[in-house]
């Protein structure tokens, strides 16, 4: 298991990956679980499976395809991560955060994360979006930052800046699209769990009264590792059910898919929307 990546070797990887295709992105997009079919929307798309990539971390998660999608979305050059790995499934901080500095080396300016997440706040409904302003580091606060290890000063700083995470322009932008295509956004704060088990009805209740909108298993790692190395980030969450505060409902994985297919259409006006007004 790889606990640090040299630069050296994040670029072997990198130029691998850019042989594949014959596009220079400038936009990267991480699709959470269930909402893969975003992916499908790519025009004259290269397709490269992780497993064909040495040294890629590969999905193992049920709802994560596994494939590097490489083409144009409305207009733009995207390089589209359709799935990704989580620090549940046995793999390392570095590894999780692998693929976004090899998009940061690729020379991805923008990152558009996703993921399917659960409610804390009780106004939000199944299918609905969230814009992420802001995140609580909870996995972070316990040690597993993705920036331990020696710093790779050239990507970014020892101690890097966390007051403005997710880029004010590019939620403005999305926020925009939403009023115009009629699409119900929220905008509030995700935060981040180890996993893989849900939460119990206390830990929902804590998570509320110290700030959190949304909870889920991703994301966070990959937004510092993008900030560090000055990658502007655009944060949306899929809600995926309703918030469990008295225990009386059951969370389950199945659920979590089945509210992507009600997400994926609306995750992909918006995102659609942005692209074009970049």
């Amino acid at each position: 298991m790889s606990e640090y990546y040299p630069l050296e070797q994040i670029d072997r990887i990198a130029d691998f990956v850019r042989s594949k295709y014959s596009y220079h992105p400038r936009v990267g997009i991480i699709l959470g679980s269930g909402l893969g079919a975003l992916a499908t929307s790519v025009e004259s798309a290269s397709i490269i499976p992780y497993g064909n990539i040495e040294g890629w971390p590969v999905s193992r998660g049920v709802g994560h395809q596994g494939h590097q999608v490489v083409g144009k979305f409305e207009g733009k050059e995207v390089i589209v991560m359709q799935g990704r790995v989580h620090y549940y499934e046995g793999y390392s901080m570095a590894q999780v955060v692998l693929p976004v500095r090899v998009l940061q080396r690729l020379g991805v300016e923008i990152l558009i994360v996703t993921n399917a997440a659960g409610a804390v706040n009780p106004s939000y409904n199944p299918g609905d979006l969230m814009l992420i302003s802001d995140h609580i580091n909870l996995i972070g606060m316990a040690g597993l930052n993705p920036l331990r290890g020696s710093n790779l000063d050239e990507l970014g700083p020892r101690f890097p800046d966390m007051s403005q995470a997710y880029d004010k322009a590019l939620m403005e932008l999305a926020g925009k699209v939403a009023i115009e295509e009629k699409i119900t956004l929220h905008e509030g704060v995700y935060i981040c769990l180890a996993g893989p088990s849900f939460e119990t009805p206390a830990d929902l209740r804590f998570l509320r009264i110290i700030g959190a909108d949304a909870v889920g298993m991703s994301t966070v790692p990959e937004v510092i590792t993008a900030r560090h190395g000055g990658t502007r980030v655009l944060g949306i969450s899929g809600i995926s059910n309703k918030a469990n505060l008295d225990g009386e409902t059951v969370t389950t994985h199945e659920e979590v898919l089945e509210a992507g297919q009600k997400i994926a259409p609306k995750l992909t006006t918006l995102i659609r929307g942005v692209l074009r007004r970049l």
